[in-house]
């Protein structure tokens, strides 16, 4: 570990910082149907919208409604986005003559678009047209990240209101998310990336000659557009295969910091919009300070295991740390590496400027128990925050078992249905990371596309199962997902994920909706002080480590174990 690099890590935590609380405003005001600086160049756009859709933007909607409100919309945008793909030959905006793709790569690819997972079992510029990338993959970008934000409000309005109804209205919410959030943050961030060197074209590809006299083939497309909103939306899905570790998706070293902020910036904002609208920014600062702490740990470990390398390169006279280099990014350093790796995998993001297969056994663990904790860990845009609020109810349910007291947050009880609805959305993601794992592992066809035995092997299997439940999309590079066990089921397992996840959380927004707000007294617990925060950091830690120990015991701590020792795999 070099000071240059723990200096990146504090830059980046800074900047985030900095960002938080203008983001937390500016969203609160778009989300509460205030005027913003927006509004006079907005406004009449977003009238137009309800007006040719038939939205009344006045009318609210009880929480089954908002419910169902967003699972048509993304059953819908998942049908179109299938047949997009599988018309693909026949469509326009296809330069380059891509083939229609397979009826189960075509499942996969939509769910995973439609979940914000952007989970990849291809590579972007040699599978998909210019049509597919703008108009089905972008679309999704935008409207997946949307959907994630209205939802997290939502959950927050029911913590704010009292004794109401409604939870808000999913078409407005998704309006007013996209039209005023995204879109405006997006286009500024495509054109800085096309000022660094990012393509955005139409054309096809480009013929270039190598300086030994050798004909190359270069990819070209529309693909700062997809960048800024795959970073911004935490999607993570690539235009290229490599993702950002390509230069043409990751120019330079200003870009990759950008795009490290820009993955945590909404994720963070959102904590600071929590606090402004429960009318108590302190709540918001907490939720944040937990977030800063996981992820702290985690950045650490991850640096720490990466720059001490594998002891193996001694036996042959190399410097661990300097033989350390194979699937890093080399333009930015080991640093760097770990710091990225952590960042996509704590915001649900799934971009990579390094392959994580790649990493020690303790590096690469660190992204696998990020996205195992519950995509909380600042998590994907909205996600994460409504994530975390679950782990709030767990650690104060805890809290009040301890003291004898029913538990409350903000004023409102937590009961039975609260608790049952919370242990429902935080056990299917294990069900389905666990579950899924173990039949491919012990089924063949889940075993021919491992490309490393022993416990690397079972790592590969277990990071692409939870990095789909978790909606993060990340792979750990050594996983040939593209066959039809892994295509369907790991479809299956980004579905689940994410609605199951979804629908009992709004089951507690609507419940606590409709509670009265109760006083604070002597015997309410603070829940915006340090104790709050490593009690709800504690809850988090023992939860995951309960449920996924013995899954990380037989992947990536006997591999550590086994290195030392000079097995290797």
């Amino acid at each position: 570990m070099t000071v240059n690099g723990w200096i990146q890590i504090l830059l980046f935590v800074l900047l985030v910082a900095a960002v938080t609380r203008p983001l937390g405003g500016f969203m609160t005001r778009v989300f509460n149907g205030e005027r913003s600086f927006l509004s006079s160049l907005l406004r009449p756009i977003e009238r137009g919208l309800y007006r040719l859709a038939g939205v009344d933007e006045a009318a609210e909607q009880h929480w089954t409604a908002y419910a169902v409100s967003m699972l048509l919309f993304s059953a819908a945008g998942m049908a179109v986005l299938y047949l997009m793909q599988r018309l693909q030959g026949v469509l326009p905006f296809n330069p380059t003559g891509m083939a229609a793709v397979p009826a189960d790569l075509a499942f996969n690819t939509a769910a995973s678009f439609t979940t914000n997972t952007n989970w990849q079992n291809y590579g972007g510029e040699s599978t998909m047209s210019h049509l597919v990338q703008m108009a089905g993959l972008t679309f999704h970008n935008y409207v997946s990240a949307a959907t994630g934000t209205a939802l997290a409000v939502a959950l927050v309005r029911g913590f704010a209101r009292a004794s109401a109804r409604t939870v808000g209205n999913f078409w407005v919410d998704l309006t007013r998310c996209t039209l005023y959030v995204l879109l405006p943050l997006c286009v500024v961030y495509a054109l800085f990336l096309v000022w660094q060197g990012v393509p955005q074209t139409l054309g096809a590809y480009a013929e270039a000659t190598t300086l030994e006299g050798a004909k190359q083939t270069l990819a070209l497309g529309p693909v700062a557009s997809q960048e800024a909103i795959k970073m911004l939306g935490t999607n993570g899905g690539g235009f290229f295969n490599a993702n950002s570790a390509h230069p043409f998706e990751n120019p330079n070293a200003l870009t990759n910091l950008v795009q490290m902020v820009s993955i945590f910036a909404l994720g963070a904002g959102l904590t600071n919009l929590f606090g402004r609208m429960v009318g108590d920014e302190r709540q918001g600062w907490a939720i944040l300070a937990a977030m800063g702490v996981l992820f702290l740990a985690g950045v650490t470990v991850a640096y720490w295991a990466e720059a001490q390398g594998n002891p193996a390169f001694a036996a042959l006279g190399i410097d661990p740390a300097a033989g350390n280099m194979e699937g890093k990014e080399t333009r930015f350093g080991i640093a760097s590496s770990a710091l990225f790796a952590t960042v996509t995998t704590a915001a649900s993001c799934g971009a990579v400027n390094a392959m994580h297969d790649s990493f020690t056994p303790l590096g690469g663990m660190v992204p696998l128990v990020n996205i195992m904790l519950g995509e909380v860990i600042v998590g994907g845009v909205g996600a994460g925050l409504y994530g975390m609020l679950l782990f709030v109810i767990i650690a104060l349910f805890v809290a009040g078992l301890m003291v004898g007291r029913t538990p409350e947050y903000l004023g409102k009880k937590l009961e039975a249905k609260e608790v049952k609805m919370t242990m429902l959305a935080i056990l299917c993601m294990p069900l389905m990371m666990l579950g899924l794992t173990a039949a491919a592992v012990v089924t063949d066809t889940g075993v021919a596309s491992m490309a490393n035995a022993g416990p690397h092997g079972f790592t590969e299997v277990l990071y692409a199962y939870v990095s789909g439940a978790g909606n993060n999309g990340s792979a750990f590079a050594g996983l040939s997902g593209n066959t039809p066990w892994y295509n369907l089921t790991l479809g299956l397992d980004m579905l689940v994920g994410r609605f199951l996840v979804i629908v009992p959380m709004l089951a507690i927004a609507g419940s606590l909706a409709a509670k009265r707000r109760a006083a604070a007294s002597a015997g309410t617990f603070p829940t915006h002080d340090a104790l709050f925060v490593g009690l709800l950091v504690g809850v988090i830690l023992i939860v995951g480590g309960l449920t996924f120990f013995p899954a990380l015991a037989l992947g990536p701590l006997v591999e550590h174990l086994a290195m030392n020792a000079g097995t290797l795999f």
